[in-house]
């Protein structure tokens, strides 16, 4: 029952992803919908692990012959599970469209060796087929780590408002799929371990389910592509042009652009009339990051708006002043105010002349 129940539940989750046009827990935000098809199609793959399983378990009584079913399902669920699960992490990355062909081609040896097994019955082939598994899984987790902390930097480089953009927490899901597949390699081993299992899907469906209504389709606001020979010129250049701060301060801070919800680092570049990675480059030379600039902006003009609220004895929150300065949510707010003022929202705001 409880399998049978995994199954549906996974095969609800992945028609859900696939065909509602519409957010159902986060409905102000655009997922991706390549991140929705791959999501889809690993609980589709989990449904259909949960099917061969159950046909294998009660169609086949003889030893030699459920050895052999076992490992064709195995078979089955590393061929289906592991690339989908691969591509639904690769897919939650909207820095640059990842190939998928890498994974295809690391999955050439599993197709081999298993190959061998299923010709000779050779079981020699088993504990190189699962130290291959171990180690391309570990090889994925250590790159989906490192391309994360990455995707981070460019985050900030490149858009003020990191508000359901981030994807630190799907690490979360990338744990998850780790303890599905430790205790998926040991649940031959008794009952509690495959309640276990069950339990680790049901988790992970819910996980993938929240980080793709939850995460924020950037390609509206993806950086434009650059002619291959300006971008060869511009790294061959150490210079920025000198009027970049000079237009920054005409064009975002006096026209108070920085006030305009979603700037990205490419809009803003466009603005100005400057080429995006030279003002990105500015920013770095400022020590700074475009996130950390523009944010920068709205919290001193929250704090403008504020002692003006002040002074004329007018009634306002908060949350109103900083949406009027530019920010999409009070927690994106609150954060950028502690790390610019050292302080909390409610601290500064009972000695705002400290």
């Amino acid at each position: 029952m409880l399998c049978g129940g995994v199954t549906l539940l996974g095969v609800a989750a992945a028609l859900f992803l696939l065909f509602r046009k519409a957010n159902a827990i986060a409905p102000d935000v655009t997922s991706p919908v390549r991140l929705r098809r791959w999501a889809a199609a690993f609980l589709l793959a989990v449904a259909l692990s949960h099917v061969w399983w159950m046909i294998a378990a009660n169609s086949i009584d003889s030893q030699e012959d459920m050895m052999t079913a076992y490992w064709i399902v195995c078979f089955l669920d590393v061929i289906t599970m592991l690339p989908t699960m691969m591509g639904t992490l690769l897919a939650m990355l909207q820095d640059r469209r990842r190939p998928f062909w890498p994974v295809c081609v690391s999955l050439l040896p599993v197709f081999a060796l298993s190959g061998i097994y299923f010709l000779r019955a050779d079981m020699s082939v088993i504990l190189p087929l699962r130290i291959y598994l171990l180690v391309l899984i570990v090889l994925f987790t250590l790159y989906i780590v490192f391309a994360v902390r990455r995707y981070g930097r460019w985050l900030q480089d490149n858009y003020a408002d990191l508000e359901h953009k981030e994807i630190r927490l799907s690490l979360l899901v990338l744990a998850v799929f780790l303890i599905f597949f430790v205790i998926y390699e040991n649940s031959d081993t008794g009952l509690v371990v495959t309640y276990l299992l069950q339990v680790d899907v049901l988790v992970l469906i819910g996980l993938l389910l929240w980080r793709v209504e939850t995460l924020q389709e950037l390609n509206s606001g993806a950086l434009p592509e650059e002619d291959p020979a300006e971008a060869e010129r511009m790294a061959a250049s150490t210079l920025i042009p000198a009027n970049i701060g000079p237009l920054l301060e005409k064009k975002c801070e006096a026209a108070q652009l920085y006030l305009q919800h979603d700037l990205t680092l490419a809009q803003l570049a466009q603005t100005i009339g400057t080429n995006h990675s030279y003002l990105s480059r500015f920013f770095a030379q400022q020590g700074l990051t475009y996130n950390a600039y523009i944010n920068g902006l709205r919290i001193r003009h929250f704090i403008r708006l504020y002692h003006e609220a002040v002074s004329e004895r007018r009634i306002f929150t908060a949350q109103q002043l900083a949406y009027e300065s530019g920010f999409h949510s009070y927690s994106t707010f609150a954060a950028s105010f502690k790390q610019v003022t050292g302080q909390t929202v409610s601290a500064w705001m009972r000695d705002p002349d400290k």
